[in-house]
């Protein structure tokens, strides 16, 4: 089945994104949030995104354009009756996303795939809310969407392989990288990644380091283009606490467990870049 259309359920930072990548790949794209304002800001994220992008020669005017037509926003569910995949962007909460899934089995098209964007929390716990759990798949994208180009599809065990062929396929043709995990909390990036963060903010308690030299330390001597501390602010802390949270129920091993140093600021709410503070400020 080639995907034409998609609903994303969701319009933050991840969700917005997502929705731009598939309406600047020619896909009709419908994005449904909790109200209307919410809807309005997700539209909004798009617009500035795809400004700055025309502003640095990534897109002409009329690709823009084209794009913003293809985006239609809104707060009701039952628009995505008839799209060919549905991708849920909502917080890391199995809860929340049981809750939906349940209800997108009973709205969407019976060929519908239905996506999570999870980072961490496994697709089957997911899935199982559904009466077709073999159409259900992980659809990991990175922050920012518009401009990170890996994909990482998730394979449930209840997955079928029409479903991944279909979901990889199109990840492809929306230009990424496709990469296929089994469905182990955290997949293949964060089971990798969580530790490294984890350690650099357990290095900072201790005093050994400033922020800046700890970051300083992974950008020049291993090349990484953020050090894990402004990382850690771009993800948003409050998200890398609750992936913790997933791995280390998954796993049960202390490299999972969250810092106090991050529940701490997390609590505080130093959210890293979206509320403007977190290990390093960021002006308004």
């Amino acid at each position: 089945m080639a995907v034409r259309s998609v609903g994303i359920v969701g319009g933050g930072l991840m969700g917005s994104g997502i929705a731009e990548v598939c309406a600047r790949s020619d896909l009709e794209v419908r994005l449904v949030e909790a109200s209307a304002e919410l809807a309005a800001a997700g539209r909004a994220r798009i617009e500035r995104s795809t400004a700055r992008a025309l502003e640095r020669g990534r897109i002409t005017e009329e690709e823009r354009d084209r794009a913003l037509g293809r985006i239609a926003p809104g707060t009701d569910l039952e628009a995505l009756r008839d799209v060919d995949m549905v991708i849920e962007a909502i917080p890391e909460r199995l809860e929340l996303k049981r809750e939906l899934f349940g209800r997108l089995d009973r709205i969407a098209a019976g060929h519908a795939i239905l996506a999570t964007n999870t980072s961490a929390l496994p697709v089957i716990d997911i899935a199982r809310a559904t009466s077709r759990p073999e159409h259900v798949v992980g659809t990991h994208f990175f922050n920012p969407p518009p401009v990170m180009q890996l994909l990482e599809l998730v394979r449930s065990i209840d997955t079928d392989d029409a479903t991944l062929a279909t979901a990889r396929a199109f990840g492809e043709a929306l230009g990424k990288q496709v990469i296929v995990a089994q469905d182990r909390a955290g997949f293949i990036v964060n089971l990798l990644l969580v530790p490294f963060l984890n350690g650099a903010v357990r290095l900072y308690e201790t005093g050994l380091a400033s922020r800046e030299d700890i970051d300083a330390g992974m950008r020049l001597g291993c090349n990484h283009p953020m050090g894990p501390l402004e990382l850690l602010d771009h993800i948003g802390l409050d998200t890398a606490l609750m992936v913790c949270e997933a791995l280390h129920a998954e796993y049960a091993s202390s490299e999972y467990a969250a810092p106090p140093l991050l529940r701490r600021m997390v609590a505080a709410g130093r959210l890293g870049r979206k509320s403007g503070r977190g290990f390093y400020e960021y002006p308004a």
